[in-house]
C-alpha cells in the first residue's frame, strides 16, 4: 500500500521532458509501474492500469505522468484505434461486404464516395487474407487491409 501511495505522489510531478511512455500502452502510472519489464503480461497490466484508473486522462491533460499531450495522431493511429476497438464486428462486415462498421472504416480511412463500393467489394473478395485467422490482431487486419487497397488500382490512392 506505502508503495502505491509513494508512485501515486510521484504521478503528481510534472514528468513532460520525460521520455516514459511506451509506444504500445502510451503513458500514465501503468507505464511507470511496469517500466522496464518485458512480456506480454507486463504490456497488458500497465495499458490496464493507464485505461481504468483515469490517470492516462490526466498525465495528458497536465503533462505528467510520462505524458506529453502535444503529439498528433495520425489517419494510421486513428485507424488502428478504430478496428482495434471494432475486430469482430468489422470481420463481419468485410465477410459480408457491407455494414455499418465496414462503412465507418472507411470514412475514418477518407475512402471518397465514389470509392466506397470498390473499397466494401475489394475487402469481401481478400477477407481470407485480410482477417487470417480467429487470432489475428488488429495491427495485422490494418497492415492486410493496407495491401489489399494498395494492389487495387482503383483504390491505390488510399495506401497509407
Amino acid at each position: 500500500m506505502k508503495k502505491l501511495i509513494a508512485i501515486a505522489a510521484l504521478a503528481t510531478l510534472p514528468l513532460s521532458g520525460a521520455a516514459m511512455a511506451d509506444s504500445d500502452i502510451g503513458c500514465g502510472l501503468g507505464t511507470m509501474v511496469f517500466d522496464g519489464q518485458q512480456g506480454k503480461v507486463y504490456k497488458v497490466l500497465g495499458a490496464t492500469t493507464n485505461g481504468t484508473s483515469g490517470n492516462q486522462t490526466f498525465g495528458i491533460t497536465f503533462g505528467t505522468l510520462g505524458c506529453d499531450g502535444t503529439g498528433t495522431i495520425d489517419s494510421q493511429q486513428k485507424l488502428a484505434m478504430f478496428i482495434d476497438g471494432n475486430m469482430d464486428n468489422l470481420a463481419r462486415d468485410i465477410a459480408r461486404g457491407e455494414g455499418e462498421t465496414l462503412a465507418t472504416l472507411s470514412e475514418v480511412w477518407g475512402i471518397k464516395d465514389a470509392d466506397k463500393a470498390a473499397f466494401n467489394d475489394v475487402a469481401k473478395q481478400n477477407f481470407a487474407s485480410i482477417v487470417t485467422s480467429e487470432q489475428v490482431t488488429s495491427q495485422e487486419v490494418l497492415t492486410n487491409l493496407n495491401t489489399v487497397v494498395a494492389q487495387n488500382e482503383q483504390l491505390a490512392a488510399y495506401k497509407i
